[in-house]
């Protein structure tokens, strides 16, 4: 593998600043949040919208900052938008526009 060539997160053995990171292994309740983002996950799965592959594409995909910064679930939640605008089952403008809405 070339020393310089840029990883992804997914990608990050061996690489000395990750080294010291301890692995959080407590088990930990899941919030409604989580369990609505699962729920969509296995519904787009269901009808075959999406796959578990596509999902972990999409979260390998995250910018650095962006994989640090969100959690576990919401990391799916972006990989299941990008993916979905990807393919577009939602259109991207609608869906800022709703969010401008609702927020």
């Amino acid at each position: 593998m070339e020393k310089d060539r840029p990883r992804a997160m997914h990608d990050l053995g061996g690489v000395p600043r990750y080294m010291c990171d301890a692995v959080d292994t407590e088990p930990h309740e899941l919030t409604g949040f989580d369990r609505e983002v699962d729920a969509i996950r296995q519904i787009l799965g269901m009808k075959q919208v999406m796959s578990v592959d596509e999902l972990r594409r999409g979260i390998e995909a995250l910018p650095e900052a962006d994989y640090r910064r969100l959690s576990y679930y919401e990391r799916w939640l972006c990989a299941i938008t990008a993916t979905l605008i990807d393919k577009t089952v939602i259109d991207e403008a609608a869906l800022r526009s709703a969010l401008e809405q609702a927020s």
